[in-house]
């Protein structure tokens, strides 16, 4: 049986680096994959401590002897899109109401390089307020919520306390690590009265983060009926290179919604307006980002790509078919 492996002290390990340069090097590998290791065990560990991992069964329990179920995120409104299936199938699964409490003013812990709407926290109020009207009326939510010391079932966001690399993978699998629950995604877990103002549009969202820096959005200057949602300065970028593209201001996250579902297609980055776009399954082109390739779409009519000629392609496919 192969004996674990166990750090050298420094006397051993100058005397391997001058006597055999070849095994030192596979040693210090060795050392960097222990670390690594050690830091993934002590997380893993402290997480099963606190008791709260979940499966199906313990589920179906709770439910039935509290009536209800009740959820707390305190994510990006982006994760918050992406933990409704999950709370969907939950409901599917037990049957009681489903109440999501959002936890406001977490620190983001943002990289200094990006900006972001809400500055360095994930959710405010004024953000919670947009969100509510799109997330209070499905049919499996039964009320959505700032959090205000309710006493919480389970933390949709226990996710992040394990020892997981956030910037891969799938983010609607992530509540699948902590709950056990494997949600349908192919079909919508959304819903909006599409817009009829918009049925001849195509509408954009950009953020500042998640761009592919190989990507040129000029192209898109050949099209007509092209409009942008999302903040004032991403608006203010954008329309440096699409100088047509139109500015539309929502009141809230149910109205963009509306926007998206009545579009020709949707164009997003990996932000919150893509989330809308995926949860409602229409028409849809992802620009993958490089360094966080956290997003896929999933069903029909969902595309995403890295290179400019599919970006490309994959408009004027979109577009030929919404106007055959």
């Amino acid at each position: 049986m192969e004996m674990p492996f166990r750090p050298l002290n420094k006397i051993s390990k100058l005397y391997l680096k001058i006597t055999d340069k070849a095994k030192y090097i596979k040693y210090k590998r060795q050392v960097i994959y222990y670390k690594i290791d050690l830091n993934r065990t002590i997380k893993l560990n402290a997480v099963l401590a606190q008791k709260t991992i979940t499966n199906p069964d313990k589920i179906k329990a709770l439910a039935k002897v509290k009536g209800k179920i009740n959820f707390i995120h305190a994510g990006n409104a982006g994760d918050i899109i992406y933990a409704l299936p999950t709370l969907k199938a939950i409901y599917k699964l037990t049957g009681v109401p489903i109440n999501l409490y959002l936890l406001l003013d977490q620190p983001h812990g943002l990289d200094p390089m990006y900006t972001h709407p809400l500055g360095n926290v994930t959710l405010n109020l004024q953000m919670a307020n947009m969100l509510t009207p799109l997330i209070d009326q499905l049919e499996y939510i039964n009320s959505c919520l700032p959090y205000q010391s309710e006493e919480i079932d389970i933390k949709l966001d226990l996710f992040r306390e394990l020892p997981l690399l956030l910037d891969k993978g799938n983010i609607i699998r992530w509540y699948n690590y902590t709950t056990g629950i494997l949600p349908e995604v192919a079909t919508p877990w959304l819903k909006a009265t599409p817009s009829q103002n918009f049925s001849d549009k195509i509408v954009i969202a950009r953020s500042q983060r998640y761009r592919n820096p190989h990507i040129d959005y000029n192209f898109l200057n050949k099209y007509k009926n092209l409009c942008f949602i999302g903040v004032k300065s991403e608006y203010e970028e954008i329309v440096q290179c699409i100088p047509k593209i139109e500015f539309v201001e929502v009141s809230n996250f149910l109205q963009m919604a509306e926007i998206i579902a009545g579009a020709a297609f949707f164009i997003g980055n990996q932000s919150f307006p893509f989330s809308i776009a995926e949860a409602l399954k229409v028409p849809r082109i992802l620009e993958t980002s490089f360094e966080a390739p956290n997003v896929i779409p999933d069903g029909d009519n969902g595309f995403d790509f890295l290179l400019q000629e599919h970006f490309e392609w994959h408009v004027e496919n979109l577009n030929q078919r919404h106007r055959s």
